[in-house]
């Protein structure tokens, strides 16, 4: 039996599954590149000084600036874009400003698209707002957007989308009823976890969204969104279908946790669970 060549068009779609699988999804260059690090300037070249015999002067150094002439002759340099801003204190506070002063939903998302305080606006392809009408008594907020987010600027579409807007349907639901969005805006590279200071800094833009949206019921999708916005410290196990008082800025609502439909798709049996929790936000909605 002969061994199947390397580039066979199977070989090729088994390595192509498995990048994806890893969330390797764009090809960019061959070698990694650290988008954080700066190059160090050179010193600049001095001219060696050689000692001048006795009577006569010192020879001066070459100049090493260019004519006109000199300098247009030489190829175009290459233009070193921007380090890539890290969150720190500085943009944590600028995001509770921006926050702050937005008036309307519209605001925050124009606030947010201009914010450059967060290193995941640099890779991401869109920001991720939300979807759903804002009018709705019911937010459900997710962590962050996946690589299907991401392409089409929503939250939860592609597979973990379909199954939510089956779960909604099932307790009478769709995105005319409910309104959408997530803890991050923009897509970590290759749907890695948030780090603790890019949930932080997000964290007054997703809170204000909340308190301008208005909803009655805030329903927490998977740990991570639970862990932010209701500050547990448990994971979703032990916090899920319980319900929880959420200050938005001018008032309480209730709050729920309950598993993100992408767990749902790789632990179906843990489905029966989340049934629990969307009757008992179906009833907390007809309770008013």
């Amino acid at each position: 039996m002969t061994a199947a060549s390397p580039n066979s068009p199977t070989d090729i779609a088994d390595i192509l599954a498995f990048y994806a699988s890893a969330g390797v999804d764009e090809a960019l260059e061959e070698q990694p590149v650290n988008r954080f690090a700066e190059a160090a300037p050179k010193p600049p070249e001095r001219a060696p000084v050689t000692a001048a015999p006795a009577g006569e002067a010192a020879p001066q150094p070459r100049s090493t600036s260019l004519s006109r002439g000199e300098a247009s002759s030489l190829p175009d340099a290459p233009v070193r874009m921007p380090a890539t801003t890290v969150p720190d204190e500085a943009q944590a506070a600028l995001a509770r400003q921006l926050a702050t002063t937005a008036k309307t939903l519209d605001e925050l998302r124009q606030q947010m698209a201009a914010f450059d305080g967060c290193n995941l606006k640099f890779t991401a392809k869109n920001l991720v707002f939300a979807d759903g009408n804002p009018d709705a008594t019911v937010m459900l907020v997710g962590e962050a957007p996946g690589r299907d987010e991401d392409l089409e600027g929503l939250p939860f579409v592609g597979r973990s989308g379909r199954l939510l807007d089956r779960m909604l349907a099932a307790i009478g639901l769709d995105r005319t009823s409910a309104y959408i969005a997530n803890v991050i805006p923009w897509r970590p590279p290759g749907n890695r976890t948030p780090t603790p200071q890019e949930s932080q800094i997000c964290l007054p833009f997703i809170r204000r969204q909340i308190e301008l949206a208005n909803p009655d019921v805030l329903v927490c999708m998977g740990g991570p969104a639970s862990q932010t916005l209701l500050g547990v410290k448990q994971g979703i196990r032990a916090t899920r279908g319980r319900w929880f008082d959420f200050h938005t800025g001018t008032r309480e609502i209730r709050a729920i946790a309950t598993y993100h439909p992408a767990y749902l798709l790789r632990t179906p049996l843990e489905k029966r669970f989340s049934w629990r929790d969307f009757l008992a936000i179906k009833k907390a909605l007809s309770e008013g």
